[in-house]
């Protein structure tokens, strides 16, 4: 992999710390949108690809299953955690699977590539809509494809309670910032919507699938969102306040407090509303 393109500007993106096991705790409800993002590749693409890139690739046990979808692809997982590619890097296979601990806006290839995938990674980026661009014209392959999934603007109710705790009195002072931040729970997300995508892309002349999904997962457990959001929505937050455990342990009592009332917990669990957007384009 290449260095990022010289003379262009990026913003960087908040440096935020994952936990893979917090992550892999809701694995079979975060893997869902994954499989059906990667579903909807072949309805775009021309040919099986030779070269796949996983942007965001987290613990990267998603991006082994597109070695396993494609054998005859090199497939490479990028990931800006040296804690994921930590977790990511057991799962290596010489010649077809392997990780590079590196941030997405830094990512370029040696050669254009067939496939770029990123599934629940853009909305960390500010400058992703930028990125899609330049990928398009230069990153990928004639007849490759663009296949990315990103939590759909608009705020939940969850991004509402954690931005309505974090301008409480008690947490203002340390917190306001990140709650009007450009994270995907901030108040300035850099996401975008589906119809705002599709234009994009169809304007570089991509053919373009865009649709978004509402999945609702079922919860088991005591403060099940809580837990879900502690593995990605949250830590911006908790990661402002490192270093204070006492902190950390009464903004998540207040946030807790926050989640419940606006996801009630049923007698078989707790509902989780989870709003994706997907797009998939193909480089004509």
């Amino acid at each position: 992999m290449a260095a990022w393109r010289a003379g262009v500007t990026y913003a960087a993106p908040v440096a935020t710390t994952w936990d893979p096991e917090q992550y892999l705790r809701f694995e079979a409800e975060r893997a869902r949108p994954f499989h059906d993002l990667v579903a909807q590749v072949g309805q775009v693409a021309h040919r099986s690809p030779g070269t796949v890139v996983d942007l965001g690739c987290g613990p990267g046990q998603l991006t082994a299953t597109l070695a396993d979808r494609w054998p005859a692809a090199r497939v490479t997982g990028v990931d800006s955690s040296a804690a994921m590619i930590a977790e990511a890097v057991p799962r290596t296979r010489p010649g077809r699977l392997d990780f590079v601990h590196q941030a997405i806006e830094d990512w370029w290839p040696a050669a254009p590539v067939d496939l770029v995938v990123s599934n629940a990674a853009l909305q960390w980026v500010p400058s992703h809509v930028d990125l899609l661009g330049t990928w398009v014209r230069e990153a990928i392959t004639p007849g490759g494809t663009i296949a990315f999934q990103v939590p759909s603007p608009g705020g939940s109710a969850a991004a509402i309670a954690f931005r309505t705790v974090a301008a409480s009195p008690r947490w203002a002072d340390r917190l306001a910032a990140v709650a009007l931040g450009s994270g995907p729970r901030g108040s300035r997300t850099p996401v975008r919507t589906p119809d705002e995508y599709l234009d994009l892309l169809a304007r570089l002349g991509c053919a373009v699938n865009a649709w978004e999904t509402t999945y609702l997962h079922v919860l088991p457990g005591e403060d099940p969102v809580l837990e879900w959001f502690s593995g990605t929505g949250l830590r911006p937050y908790l990661d402002a306040l490192a270093g204070d455990a006492e902190a950390v342990r009464a903004f998540r009592t207040g946030v807790a407090e926050a989640l419940r009332e606006a996801y009630p917990r049923e007698p078989y669990g707790t509902v989780l509303p989870f709003r994706r957007t997907f797009v998939v384009a193909g480089r004509r």
